[in-house]
């Protein structure tokens, strides 16, 4: 698939619209739950899968980035298409791509991956997508689907240079797909973007549900591998609802993806708490504080922004209470890697930085320095190899407790992909 590389394109809705018009809209023909925001949108949006697909719905997914393979980025009923299915949609629409290519403008890499979830989804054909943005959401690709919820996530600081400097700004972008007469579900916001969000509601109509208010988490406690949940959503309370991923952050997206799922499916009737534990019990969320091996613990977390990490560093803090913990850093070079380090210093004693294969991945000579600034020279460790990085921080992890002692592996989704690769993680 020729369609250069993710992070170059120019936005603008009119090559994907006209696109769609050209292969009949398959956007339209099923409904869509549409997830923005700057963390947890991936999360979230496995978990209102699964909720769907308990209420015995056929679900298809689209998300971004991927971990391993670009085919887990459109599922259908859970399962990422096969080789074969992906390359079938692709040939599919291939001779409509050069049709816009022409006459309207080249079409991206994510245009195209878009476009052929749409296809894939229509022609599965599914109840229900669950649909998450790539970047913003005004002019993001996704954007030619109407979603009758909206689900923005918690809005921080990323990918600036094309959101914009601050949080209003972004949070402006990503409201874009609060379309007229949507429900729109909220996560708890800082105030700026939360000020931004309720203006869009009230120019667009759309019905508003907060965090904190009309839904949210009434109690979490720690439980053996997550956590054990009291969620009062749209409809109901809903108790002792296991959830097998750690932190505060993961209850909260929890709750927003069981209130999409209650406004999509409309009535004033409970989902049932048994289907609520049951999609819940089965969730996961690979990269995301996701424990792949024992003595010492290694974790792995996508966490790539300073919102994603000071959130990991809390969840480690309360789930894990490491006595010695080693952190692997490779991060992306447009990324605030100081403020991600910062966030790291105070629990991990050491730090071993390293690089990824993508061509955007800083220079472990220009991390190691950043990351000397903050943790001194004797706590940094540098290698050209994340395989290389991984051993050090293992050897290193070992000189400490083997019960108490871990090594997180983070920075970047590239990052954690190319680490379970390395340690033989399958799904």
């Amino acid at each position: 698939m020729a369609r250069g590389v993710e992070w170059d394109f120019h936005p603008s809705l009119e090559r994907i619209s006209a696109l769609m018009e050209l292969i009949g809209d398959p956007q339209k023909t099923f409904q869509v739950i549409h997830i923005a925001g700057t963390n947890g949108k991936t999360s979230t949006a496995r978990m209102v899968e699964s909720l769907l697909r308990e209420r015995n719905l056929r679900v298809g997914r689209y998300t971004s980035p991927h971990l391993t393979s670009v085919r887990e980025r459109i599922s259908v009923d859970g399962e990422p298409l096969s080789e074969d299915r992906f390359t079938d949609v692709y040939r599919d629409i291939e001779p409509y791509l050069e049709m816009i290519d022409t006459k309207v403008g080249r079409l991206s890499f994510f245009e195209t991956l878009t476009a052929m979830a749409f296809v894939a989804f229509a022609d599965a054909p599914v109840d229900v997508a669950v649909i998450e943005t790539g970047m913003g959401g005004v002019w993001d690709a996704t954007n030619v689907a109407d979603g009758a919820v909206a689900v923005i996530t918690p809005i921080s600081l990323d990918h600036t240079d094309y959101l914009g400097p601050d949080v209003a700004t972004i949070s402006k972008e990503k409201a874009g797909i609060i379309k007229p007469g949507a429900t729109a579900l909220l996560a708890q916001q800082p105030l700026p973007a939360a000020e931004v969000l309720m203006r869009r509601v009230a120019e667009t109509g759309a019905v508003v549900a907060r965090e904190g208010l009309e839904f949210g988490v009434l109690h979490r406690e720690l439980a053996i591998g997550g956590q054990m949940l009291q969620l009062k959503g749209l409809k109901g309370v809903y108790e002792e609802v296991f959830l097998p991923l750690y932190g505060a952050h993961q209850a909260g997206n929890a709750v927003c993806a069981l209130a999409a799922v209650e406004a999509l499916t409309g009535g004033d009737d409970p989902l049932g708490d048994e289907v609520v534990r049951q999609a819940f019990a089965g969730v996961t969320s690979p990269g995301r504080l996701e424990v792949v091996r024992r003595g010492p613990t290694v974790v792995l977390d996508a966490a790539h922004n300073p919102g994603g990490m000071e959130a990991t560093v809390e969840a480690l803090t309360e789930a894990f209470g490491f006595t010695r913990l080693v952190a692997v850093v490779a991060a992306m070079g447009d990324k605030d890697v100081n403020t991600i380090l910062e966030l790291l210093e105070p629990i991990a004693e050491e730090v071993v930085v390293t690089r990824n294969s993508s061509p955007r991945s800083m220079k472990p000579d220009e991390l190691g320095l950043r990351a000397q600034s903050i943790f001194g020279s004797d706590r940094v460790h540098v290698a050209e190899r994340l395989d290389d990085a991984i051993d050090m921080a293992v050897t290193l992890a070992d000189q400490g407790d083997e019960l108490g002692s871990g090594v997180l592996i983070t920075g970047s989704v590239v990052t954690v992909g190319e680490a379970r690769i390395l340690l033989g993680v399958e799904r």
